[in-house]
C-alpha cells in the first residue's frame, strides 16, 4: 500500500506513474512538514496545475489549508483526490475529519463507514467514527469505535485522549467546562 491507497497490487506501469506522481510531491511535502505552509501551498498548487490527476498533490494540498485552518479548501482538495483516486483512503479520513470540524457529522460518518467497508480496523477511520459519535453525545456507539480504536495500539497521545473520552462515557470523569469569556469594561 502505497499512501493510503487500497492495497490491490498494482501492475508495473502502474507503479511507475504512482512513483512519478510522489516524486512530483516530495518538495511540497518536505515544506509542510517543516511548516512552512505558504512555500508548501505554492508549490502544491503548482503540482496541481501541472498535473490535475495527481491525487497525492490534492491530498497534500488539502493538508496544507488544513494547517491553516481553511477547513472548505481542505475538503475541497480532498475531494478533488478522491475523484482522481476513490479508493484512497488517507483521503477519505482527511475529508472525513474536516467535514467533522465544520460540523457535518452525518457527512463525516459516512465517510468513515465507507473507510471501513474498505479496511474493517482501519486506525483512523474508527477515531473518526468514536469522534464524531462522541461529539454527537452518543455515547454506546463513541464507546465501541473508540475501544475499537484503543486496540490498534495508536500514539501514546492519542490514546490517552480516548482514554479520557472513555472515562467520560463511563462516568468516571466529567468533561472539561468551556471557561466564560471575559467581559472587558
Amino acid at each position: 500500500m502505497v499512501g493510503g491507497m487500497s492495497d490491490e497490487a498494482q501492475d508495473p506501469a502502474e507503479a511507475e506513474r504512482d512513483a512519478a506522481k510522489w516524486s512530483a510531491v516530495e518538495e511540497g511535502l518536505e515544506l509542510l512538514q517543516e511548516g512552512d505552509v505558504d512555500a508548501a501551498l505554492a508549490e502544491l498548487t503548482r503540482v496541481v496545475e501541472v498535473d490535475a490527476e495527481n491525487e497525492y498533490a490534492h491530498f497534500f494540498l488539502g493538508n496544507a489549508y488544513f494547517e491553516r485552518e481553511d477547513f472548505p479548501r481542505a475538503l475541497k482538495c480532498y475531494v478533488t483526490a478522491l475523484e482522481v483516486a476513490p479508493k484512497y483512503i488517507g483521503a477519505m479520513v482527511a475529508a472525513g475529519q474536516t467535514l467533522r470540524l465544520l460540523g457535518d457529522h452525518a457527512r463525516a460518518l459516512r465517510m468513515g463507514k465507507q473507510v471501513l467497508r474498505l479496511r474493517k480496523d482501519d486506525a483512523d477511520a474508527l477515531y473518526l467514527l468514536g469522534m464524531v459519535h462522541f461529539q454527537r453525545g452518543e455515547h454506546p456507539q463513541a464507546r465501541g469505535f473508540l475501544e475499537r480504536f484503543l486496540q490498534t495500539n495508536p500514539e501514546i497521545e492519542v490514546a490517552m485522549e480516548v482514554e479520557g473520552m472513555l472515562q467520560i462515557i463511563r462516568g468516571e470523569a466529567q468533561p472539561l467546562e468551556e471557561p466564560e469569556p471575559e467581559i472587558e469594561a
